[in-house]
């Protein structure tokens, strides 16, 4: 550049740059569109003329030492249909201005690691590739409405407020990767709505100071990348993979977003659009402080690639899982603890395609009708190999809800789950003792069956008059008494020990005595648990 004029212009910019100098020291918009909205969209293969074009050069030093501001004013470079042309690189700088850039279109990649700004915004831009690692901003970060090419990076940036990019256009890297915030730290809120990205949303080990909003997005996996990869991702707040409702005829109005995003529900001209994710999701070990919300969430999951929507280990107070039911791949639990799970039948995948080994939750809150049935299904799809710890954990909630009965049939089911693994006379017993107490689950069979023994064994007794051991110590035969007493074990009902049985007859007593202490056994162990829970 020339040497600069009297106020420190230099001598050699163009028209365009000379107003953006200008504008730059009274902290007003240096506006180039020309009204058309075809000629002014930035993201059209319509070239602009150069009449609207800055260097990026210039821009830099604007940005890094440019002149002080008029008397009465404040300096901030605010741009408005302008095209970048050259790469602007301001690595390592510190930025004091304000900056806002709306609308604009940049030749090369935007260069920004370590360097440091108060707030940036840039609305509506297209830029080849945004690079800015370690990034740090004492205000808000905001990229709404941009299309990037190449991918952003973002790793281990530092956001003082809010990072906003609601919908954004981002296409990946020569890595696969469309967004790389690895060890971002995000102050306040990061709001992700409704943006769509071609490549891998990398947030490994990112935190945010308060809610992370992914409403109405549309995330897709490129060069066998997971679509949102997220381990050890720290939300203070809640985490929303939900639905957005979207008004078409505001949806590309205004400058501050978001807009065309209605948080009041359904209304006249609005649609609902959905949280999208094709290809997999990995938020193992995440940590998040209310809720993880995967309301009418749709993921399209790939068997063949061992897609998953993976929640291990992750620590949250609530789970709404009520998205749409993944055709393929799985749903992995294993290892997470959750306080209240809420919950739809029909979100759940089929067999083999949930795990939940090791998956604590304290309450269940179906969002619809969820019968015990369904709940059953639910935790054999997740089991294709018997294992009693899903069975317990349900029995365990129902039971400490009031649920006692429901309890007890999901013990009954772990018992019949059980007894397909077991050898052939294993299955015979099992059998035998499903078909007379349920395995100790329904106790009232079992009084029953006490009742029919008791009922046949008088009868069968009517018909025999045994002989006394001691003629002038036995008391009065009673087949009924001496029947209830044989089934009765410890109470002694003054008929048993004072008769010699003959023959078969000493068979049918032992039999009786044996099956006696089997069912009184069980109906006093379901008296037990009702005692308990009372």
């Amino acid at each position: 550049m020339t040497e600069p004029h009297d106020d420190g212009m230099p001598g050699d910019l163009t028209r365009a740059e000379q107003t953006m100098w200008q504008a730059f020291r009274i902290g007003a918009t240096c506006n180039m569109s020309t009204g058309n909205p075809v000629l002014d969209d930035p993201f059209a293969a319509r070239p602009w003329p150069s009449d609207r074009s800055v260097r990026a050069d210039v821009m830099a030093l604007l940005l890094l030492d440019g002149p002080p501001p008029r008397a009465g004013r404040v300096s901030a470079l605010k741009l408005r249909g302008v095209r970048i042309t050259g790469t602007l690189n301001l690595a390592g700088g510190t930025i004091a201005p304000y900056v806002e850039l709306n609308s604009c279109r940049f030749d090369n990649e935007v260069v920004l690691p370590e360097s440091h700004f108060t707030t940036l915004r840039m609305v509506a831009c297209a830029l080849p590739r945004l690079e800015a690692a370690r990034l740090h901003t004492e205000g808000d970060l905001h990229l709404p409405r941009c299309r990037v090419e190449r991918g952003i990076r973002l790793t281990d940036a530092q956001i003082g407020t809010d990072l906003l990019i609601n919908q954004i256009h981002v296409r990946p890297d020569r890595r696969g990767r469309a967004i790389t915030a690895d060890g971002m730290s995000v102050a306040q809120d990061l709001q992700a709505e409704l943006i769509e990205t071609h490549g891998e949303v990398s947030l490994r080990g990112a935190k945010v100071g308060v809610s992370l909003s992914l409403r109405g997005s549309r995330l897709r996996g490129a060069q066998e990348r997971r679509a949102l990869n997220a381990p050890q991702l720290t939300v203070e707040r809640s985490l929303y993979l939900t639905h957005a409702w979207v008004d078409d005829a505001t949806g590309n109005a205004g400058t501050t977003p978001p807009f065309g995003i209605s948080s009041t529900g359904p209304g006249r001209g609005q649609r609902r659009q959905p949280f999208e994710c094709v290809g997999g999701i990995r938020l193992d070990d995440g940590r998040f402080g209310d809720a993880v919300d995967l309301h009418h969430a749709r993921f399209v999951l790939s068997t063949a690639r061992r897609e998953e929507l993976s929640l291990r280990r992750i620590v949250t107070p609530e789970l709404r899982f009520n998205g749409e039911r993944p055709e393929e791949g799985r749903v992995v639990l294993n290892g997470a603890k959750i306080v209240t799970l809420i919950d739809l039948a029909s979100s759940w995948p089929g067999p083999g395609g949930l795990k939940m080994g090791g998956f604590v939750y304290e309450n269940l809150v179906p969002y619809g009708h969820f019968p015990l049935s369904r709940r059953l299904e639910w935790v054999e799809a997740a089991t294709p190999e018997y294992a009693p710890e899903p069975y317990e954990r349900l029995a365990t909630v129902l039971r400490n809800s009031g649920e006692d009965a429901d309890a007890r049939e999901v013990l009954l089911a772990k018992q019949r789950r059980r007894r397909e693994t077991l050898p052939l006379a294993g299955k015979l017993w099992g059998f035998l003792q499903d078909w007379t107490v349920a395995y100790g689950y329904r106790p009232g069979r079992a009084a029953l069956w006490m009742a029919v023994l008791w009922a046949a064994g008088a009868v069968a007794f009517g018909q025999y008059d045994p002989v006394p051991i001691k003629k002038d110590e036995a008391p009065k035969w009673s087949p009924s008494l001496y029947s209830l007493d044989l089934l009765l074990p410890v109470i002694n009902l003054g008929q048993d020990g004072y008769w010699r049985l003959e023959g078969g007859w000493q068979w049918a007593a032992a039999v009786l005595i044996l099956l006696g202490w089997v069912l009184a056994t069980t109906v006093a162990a379901g008296a037990s648990r009702l005692l308990r829970r009372g």
